[in-house]
Parts: C-alpha cells; sequence; structure tokens
C-alpha cells in the first residue's frame, strides 16, 4: 500500500487531496495542528505545531508520497531537512502567482519568475519555496504550480459570488467582460490530478490551470446555475466600464468592495497560462456547468447573504448602481 503523507490537509485543499488519494488506495497521513478542520474519512491525523522543532518527530518514516501545501520558508526547509531522503516523490503545491509577468497570453513554465526580495509576499515565498524543493529533490519533486481554485468550500469566496449574486436576483453589477478570461480549477479536479502525478512520478513545473474561458461565458454559467432552482428570482446584469468602476471604489479581483475575477487589462496572460503539460500529465477539468452548478449548491448551504470575504455587499452595489 502506498503511504502519503500530507503536510496540512484538513483544510480545503489539502483534504481534497487526501480524499483523492484515499480513494486510490493510499494509507494518508495529515500532519496539521488541525485547527481548520477534521481530516478526510480514513486518513490518520498527526497533531503538531510545525513551529516547534519536534514537528516530525511522529512522522520521520518512508514515504511514497509527500505533498507540501506551505508557502512558509520555513516550514518548507524544515519538511525538506526532515523528509525529503525518505520519500520517493514530493509534491510542492504552488502558484502561477511565480511568474514576473502577466502580460502575455499562453505562456508555459519556462516564463520568468519573480526573483524573491520579501518571504512574507506570497509570490517570493512561493519562487523561493521551489528553489528550496528543486534544489533538494531534482528529479523527484513536482512544483504543481495552481491557479485559480474553484468550487465547494473556497474559502476566498470570490469565484461563489457571481452564482450566489445572480441568485439574489435584481439589477447584478458586472465588468465589461471583452477580451477578459477566467482560468479556473476545480478544487476536486486539481486534487485528483495531484494524486495522479504522485502515483506516476510526474516531476517538474507545472501549471495545474483550468480550461481558459471567456469571462462572459463563466458569468454567464452563473446566471444559468442560478436560474435552475425554481424559485429563482429575475437578474438583470449591468455592465460598467473599467475607469467608472474604479472611479467608484471597486477593486479588482478579491477581496472587499470587489467585483471578483475582474482584472487589469494588462493583466491579460494572468487567466491564460498555458495549460498543456497539466493536460499531458494526466489532468482533466469537468464542464463549466457542472463545477458551476457545485458552487452553487455550495453557497446555498453557507448561505447566500452570509458575508463574504470578496465581492460587494448588497449596500456597496447599490451605492455604484445609483450613482
Amino acid at each position: 500500500m502506498r503511504r502519503v503523507l500530507i503536510l496540512g490537509g484538513t483544510a480545503w485543499l489539502g483534504r481534497a487531496i487526501a480524499a483523492q488519494a484515499l480513494a486510490h488506495g493510499a494509507e494518508v497521513t495529515c500532519l496539521a495542528r488541525g485547527d481548520s478542520g477534521d481530516p478526510a474519512p480514513g486518513a490518520r491525523l498527526v497533531r503538531a505545531d510545525r513551529d516547534d522543532p519536534r514537528a516530525y518527530d511522529d512522522v520521520r518514516h518512508d514515504w511514497d508520497e509527500v505533498v507540501e501545501l506551505s508557502w512558509d520558508a520555513v516550514f518548507v526547509a524544515s519538511a525538506l531537512d526532515a523528509l525529503a531522503d525518505r520519500t520517493a516523490h514530493w509534491t510542492l503545491v504552488s502558484s502561477v502567482s511565480v511568474y514576473d509577468h502577466s502580460d502575455v497570453p499562453f505562456a508555459d513554465e519556462s516564463a520568468d519568475l519573480v526573483e524573491p526580495q520579501d518571504l512574507t509576499a506570497y509570490p517570493d515565498a512561493k519562487v523561493h519555496a521551489e528553489r528550496l524543493t528543486a534544489a533538494r529533490l531534482p528529479d523527484r519533486s513536482l512544483l504543481a504550480r495552481a491557479g485559480l481554485i474553484v468550487g465547494p468550500g473556497d474559502p476566498s469566496d470570490r469565484y461563489g459570488y457571481w452564482p450566489a449574486r445572480f441568485a439574489r436576483g435584481g439589477r447584478v453589477l458586472v465588468p465589461q467582460t471583452a477580451g477578459r478570461h477566467v482560468q479556473g480549477i476545480d478544487v476536486d479536479d486539481l486534487a485528483a490530478w495531484i494524486a495522479l502525478a504522485g502515483r506516476t512520478g510526474v516531476t517538474g513545473p507545472i501549471n495545474a490551470v483550468g480550461e481558459e474561458l471567456p469571462l462572459a461565458a463563466v458569468l454567464a454559467a452563473a446566471r444559468e446555475a442560478a436560474r435552475g432552482h425554481a424559485d429563482a428570482p429575475v437578474s438583470e446584469s449591468v455592465p460598467l466600464d473599467d475607469e467608472t468602476l474604479s472611479a467608484r471604489g471597486v477593486q479588482y479581483w478579491a477581496g472587499p468592495r470587489s467585483l471578483p475575477l475582474w482584472l487589469p487589462a494588462e493583466a491579460r496572460g494572468f487567466s491564460r497560462r498555458s495549460d498543456a503539460a497539466f493536460v499531458a500529465s494526466g489532468g482533466r477539468r469537468r464542464p463549466l456547468a457542472e463545477t458551476m452548478r457545485r458552487t452553487l449548491d455550495d453557497e446555498r448551504r453557507r448561505g447566500i447573504d452570509r458575508p463574504r470575504r470578496a465581492g460587494l455587499t448588497p449596500a456597496e452595489e447599490a451605492e455604484v448602481l445609483a450613482v
């Protein structure tokens, strides 16, 4: 039986990876504080704080696969020191944020990376983590450069904002979509590929990204998912241009007072990374409509009107539309 250690594994993506590994017969251990939730059913949780020098004492065994989810330089280095020599294959979950430029569509894994300056900054830390991992395990490591991760349970509230917003009905503020794209990968599709890559020994940097789709198509799918409920109210999309949105204090991409997934025109390559290596290594993506339905079902369970980490509140949206 394959032995898989996930450094983390009780939060969103980590738990999905554990579930996929278990589904393919692996024995799965999660090393985590356990503050983010329970591990996937069937996984063993080893509670440890990775700030503690003894954190790895109970997992210093031989492993077929280790999956590292952290971008903390200290955690990444200490895990490699403790476990690299006893691991057949190592996956670092990295990010497409490692790239230095986002203005060129379809750039592949050879594109220039950020040069780390501040390891508290996410892109810098991810590049540093990649370099530590590749230096220690040059022939046994996968650098999984994840794109926008979407689907049920998303803690960022970005993708789910749109089906939830259309489900509320009324006048829906949207950005102008011409020339804009989204490249979201369903969390369970990403987890399935990471588990597959570990089993088959995939190595090197790979953009683990979703299918490149026009933003207009993604918003249309969100609206259609909302319409699928018998009691769905009528909604009307109201587009505003970039200049107007910015002048009215609307932010790009994520966070408070934002229109999620809306990016500056100069970042047109961010959501259009090459996915050729991902597909060639066995990556599969489910249809957009299925992910959107899954996301909306999750939004309804969590509460359509709940406070969110991303998007406009109803009051903010009304304010922007009223100007």
